[in-house]
């Protein structure tokens, strides 16, 4: 791992360099725990003197999906709370009789239950939090669930709600209760952030209105638009809580489950669902790349993680990389380079 090891820490650095993103924190490891990890470049650059440390805070984006939705949606699974193939509409009043109620949890887990792609809420909703919840759960919808594989934010926030009416818990509730506190993923949590830890949070984009970069505020705008909580983003958190996380998720393949989620749902969302449809996807997970069997997700502020369950390993990169610019590719080429190292 040390030859390896070198060869990151290199790419990263050559990354804040190229001013693909500021700073970057990492780490790589398998079943036992990290085997190595680091730190690249600086927290603001406006800031040249205060480092990326292993600790800095991050704008987690859409890994929201994966630590509060995910999991919070596979603990009622497991719990027999929701059948993933029953039409939400059998159930789920709010969307009984609107065009939502003929999808599935599972058409909403893989991309593929036909939802409108727009996602700017306020412009079509409004900015009152149950008229955007209304405008969501009764819109028709795009294409006729099960025909294509589309991403769209939307899924992760209808399973934010429906994991709301399940539990009879706020998001933020459910997830800190069931996920994030038996893990003891103590940094992991909603935004708005407040007091020291704002100074230790990795800032984003440039804000129009203020002229400053966001810090401690969530980037997305959904987020910000409901309160800093939703299914689509809004998360805030460190290196050792996604370590937590993962390892969680491969080590209860041999030992019992102590947060909501366990082996079965893990077992399950790591396997592809789509069929022949393209591209291919888990349960929110997707491949990396198929012939090395590791799944990952992906944050726009430059989050990303990485899990394989056959070579029993993981890795985590976070950047900031939405300071510089909201181009993908370079960060793209920079995440596609530390994959392969990670897992040769």
């Amino acid at each position: 791992m040390t030859h390896h090891t070198d060869r990151i820490e290199q790419l990263l650095s050559e990354g804040v360099r190229d001013k693909v993103y500021p700073g970057a924190v990492w780490a790589v490891g398998d079943a036992t725990g990290t085997r190595a990890s680091g730190v690249a470049g600086v927290l603001d650059p406006n800031e040249p003197d205060i480092p990326m440390r292993l600790n800095t805070v991050f704008d987690a984006a859409s890994l929201t999906k994966i630590l509060a939705v995910w999991s919070s949606i596979g603990a009622l699974w497991e719990e027999g709370k929701l059948d993933l193939d029953v039409l939400l509409g059998t159930f789920w009043p709010e969307v009984d009789g609107h065009p939502l109620g003929a999808v599935t949890s599972r058409h909403l887990l893989t991309h593929t239950a036909g939802l409108p792609l727009r996602a700017q809420l306020k412009n079509l909703y409004g900015t009152d939090p149950q008229d955007v919840r209304d405008g969501v759960l009764h819109e028709a919808l795009h294409r006729p669930p099960g025909e294509a594989v589309e991403y769209t934010d939307r899924a992760a926030l209808i399973l934010g709600y429906l994991a709301e009416h399940l539990s009879g818990q706020r998001l933020d509730q459910l997830a800190t209760e069931r996920i994030w506190q038996p893990l003891g993923m103590n940094s992991t949590r909603f935004g708005p952030l407040s007091g020291e830890i704002v100074a230790r949070c990795a800032p984003t984009e440039l804000d129009q209105d203020s002229g400053t970069h966001l810090q401690g505020v969530a980037h997305d705008f959904s987020a910000r638009l409901l309160g800093g909580v939703c299914g689509i983003a809004g998360t805030f958190t460190v290196l050792d809580d996604l370590i937590s996380f993962l390892l969680y998720m491969l080590n209860t393949a041999i030992a019992p489950g102590r947060a909501g989620f366990g082996r079965a749902w893990t077992t399950e969302s790591l396997t592809v669902q789509t069929g022949d449809l393209e591209p291919a996807r888990g349960l929110f997970w997707h491949p990396a790349r198929a012939v090395d069997e590791v799944w990952v997700h992906y944050g726009f502020t430059g989050t990303g993680m990485w899990i394989s369950p056959r070579q029993r390993r993981w890795a985590v990169l976070l950047t900031n990389k939405l300071y510089y610019t909201r181009d993908r590719q370079p960060l793209t080429d920079v995440r596609n380079t530390f994959r392969a190292l990670a897992f040769a």
